[in-house]
């Protein structure tokens, strides 16, 4: 963030459709970068802070579902996926790589403007409010919301983006009790949260994912109620 002002970057390789939602983001405050490919993507992250990435699906050379689970490996601004791929297998396949959320084309500029403005709520107050000095373990694993880590027992490293880290938070919290979707919801994106963002389910699939690292499994599904955590924590 420059100057207060946020800073997104645009990838598509429609040169229209970049011109327009960047017009449309510089007009409500917004700072901007743009690029037609991922590779320039790159380039631009190599040289400058971005606070949030639009990113297209369908471009030449690396796509955009490629480019986002790459991004998801390491830190990374948050992504918004936006594609004319809008059914609802193209939206888990955005989300599993990663995206924080997905928007059909086309979009509606106040539409889109609220997903941005939601996307960097959840992000800048996630860490201030929700993860200050606050360690937990379980099964050997150990979990630092301050520090935006998990470690596994063996103390490797596991990312997790912050829809995930979250979704653990909300998990570790209230251990061997079935949470409903709504309101592993509620708790796993706080007060803010938006009625349009139900992707729950992804969100714990791709958790389960990376702690099934033991063979273990840590999050139950719990039949026509939700989800269980199953291990007992132990707060440090």
């Amino acid at each position: 963030m420059e100057d207060g002002r946020p800073t997104v970057l645009v990838v598509d390789d429609d040169a229209g459709i970049r011109d327009v939602i960047t017009e449309s983001l510089r007009g409500h405050g917004y700072r901007t970068f743009d690029a037609a490919d991922v590779r320039a993507m790159g380039r631009v992250l190599e040289a400058q802070s971005v606070d949030l990435i639009l990113l297209d699906v369908l471009m030449p050379g690396e796509n955009g579902l490629s480019a986002c689970q790459r991004l998801a490996s390491g830190a990374h601004p948050p992504v918004v996926m936006l594609s004319a791929l809008d059914t609802p297998p193209d939206r888990i396949a955005g989300l599993n790589a990663g995206a924080d959320y997905y928007l059909g084309k086309p979009s509606s500029p106040a539409e889109l403007l609220a997903v941005v403005k939601a996307t960097l709520r959840r992000g800048a107050h996630a860490p201030d409010q929700d993860f200050r000095a606050y360690r937990v373990r379980f099964l050997g694993w150990t979990a630092d919301f301050s520090a935006h880590e998990l470690r596994d027992p063996a103390g490797v490293l596991v990312h997790l983006t912050d829809g995930e880290l979250f979704m653990l938070k909300a998990f570790v919290e209230r251990p061997r009790r079935v949470l409903t979707r709504d309101q592993l919801l509620d708790a796993a994106r706080g007060p803010d949260s938006d009625t349009f963002d139900r992707a729950v389910d992804v969100q714990v699939s791709r958790l389960r994912r990376k702690l099934r690292a033991g063979g273990d499994e840590l999050i139950r599904t719990i039949r026509s109620e939700g989800y269980m955590f199953v291990p007992a924590t132990q707060r440090l």
